[in-house]
């Protein structure tokens, strides 16, 4: 039997990056434990999960999902523990003192992580480096911003300075938004909440890029990008369905410019729009990005180079080279463009009110057959891809209230039924 190489914890594992993690750590002779505050997590159905762990939602009680994650760290002896989400990482980053010295968190320092969650830091740095970013400027009220808007043109962006908020034992996420025109302006303001921070941008229209790098100090080992080809909700947001491309030479130039400069360790995607009048930079992620599954399915795999990368041991084998148009897809964020064009009013200004929704339909009819492009996709462990297959048919029970046909048995009943019969195949 293989040497075991370490022992692990993968939060959120419900994340198609979370089920790839485990894919290939476990692949690695890695001793894997999933964990989720979902106790039908894809990520605990995969073969490669040694044990699964639903601890307590972090965006609920922060405090004691890290008292749950440190006692784990003990009684498993845990080597890494790799969280997927800023709902893990802030938590976990403000009670990394607390873990045994040899449980590494796969998560930068203080300050880097201040450098990234600050998008005023973060396009201050880009100023200073000469990375160029979107015309910006930091507000707090709607009168200052429509002054702003003046000058920028419609549509803006407004941007939380904050996505990611640790505030009173909970995480508090906080949305992009868009407007068009001085009402939606104000309808912006008014449900962030009086003396929200914004970031009011210019649009920059153009083609989303990722520019994906595990560093070693500051230097790069190895590097991905990847554009998105729809994003939810269409106006802007996470990528549903991108495809891998080469990677450009200035775009990585900027990347590493920026992360060298943060003298940053692990894994970071840096995220562009690329358009007729050039490309600007849109935000660091400091975190697993979503899109991670097509890195690996491209040949880059990112998850095992990291955790040898935090024991100490010498990189090696390293991928000058991937597969160029692989595409991959999140299955739940496409359902979920596909409802919001069909739902949509068709008097909004939103993107999706203006695409055709004979789009969406095809588009429903396509995902059917392309069961091989989904993230969680992979011919020996399948069990994961059934289980979102499942979870997200729960989660459409629940909106609609959904029954089945002739009967009053609620369909997330029936579904318990299957995800019980699926842990055991």
């Amino acid at each position: 039997m293989p040497e075991e190489r370490g022992r692990v914890l993968v939060t959120d594992a419900g994340r198609g990056s979370a089920v790839s993690i485990i894919r290939s750590l476990g692949r690695a002779n890695w001793h894997v434990i999933a964990g989720d505050a979902d106790q039908y997590s894809p990520g605990f159905y995969s073969n490669y999960a040694h044990r699964a762990l639903r601890y307590t939602s972090p965006a609920n009680d922060s405090k004691r999902f890290v008292d749950e994650l440190v006692q784990l760290a003990r009684t498993e002896r845990l080597d890494i523990i790799i969280p997927v989400t800023d709902e893990a990482i802030l938590p976990l980053a403000a009670g990394r003192s607390r873990f045994p010295r040899s449980t590494q968190l796969a998560i930068p320092n203080d300050e880097q992580l201040r450098a990234v969650h600050d998008k005023v830091a973060t396009l201050t740095l880009a100023e200073r480096l000469g990375v160029p970013i979107p015309r910006t400027e930091l507000v707090t009220t709607v009168g200052e911003a429509a002054r702003h808007c003046r000058r920028l043109g419609w549509p803006v962006v407004l941007k939380p300075r904050h996505s990611r908020v640790h505030l009173d034992n909970r995480i508090i996420a906080r949305q992009v938004q868009y407007a068009s025109s001085l009402r939606e302006l104000a309808d912006a303001f008014a449900s962030a909440g009086n003396g929200s921070e914004f970031l009011l941008q210019e649009y920059w229209a153009g083609e989303g890029h990722g520019v994906e790098l595990l560093l070693d100090r500051g230097e790069p080992r190895l590097a991905f990008q990847h554009r998105r080809l729809r994003e939810v909700p269409p106006s802007g947001g996470p990528s549903s369905y991108r495809e891998a491309v080469s990677l450009d030479p200035l775009l990585l130039e900027h990347a590493t410019l920026l992360l060298r400069e943060l003298g940053w360790t692990g894994l970071a995607m840096v995220e562009f729009k690329c358009g007729v009048r050039g490309a600007r930079l849109m935000e660091i992620n400091g975190r697993i990005w979503g899109s991670l599954p097509l890195a690996v399915a491209s040949g880059v795999d990112f998850p095992l180079h990291l955790a040898e990368l935090m024991m100490g041991r010498t990189l090696s084998d390293l991928p000058s080279s991937y597969v160029i148009g692989r595409k991959r897809r999140n299955m739940e964020l496409e359902v979920a463009w596909v409802a919001q064009v069909l739902f949509s009013k068709r008097d909004s200004s939103e993107p999706a009110s203006r695409t055709p929704r004979r789009r969406a339909l095809a588009l429903l009819m396509e995902l059917s057959l392309a069961w091989r492009e989904m993230d969680n996709y992979w011919e020996d462990d399948l069990r994961p891809l059934a289980a979102e297959v499942l979870r997200a048919a729960g989660r459409l029970q629940r909106k609609l209230g959904f029954h089945l046909v002739r009967t009053q048995w609620p369909l997330s009943q029936a579904l318990r039924r299957v995800m019980e019969r699926i842990a055991h195949i």
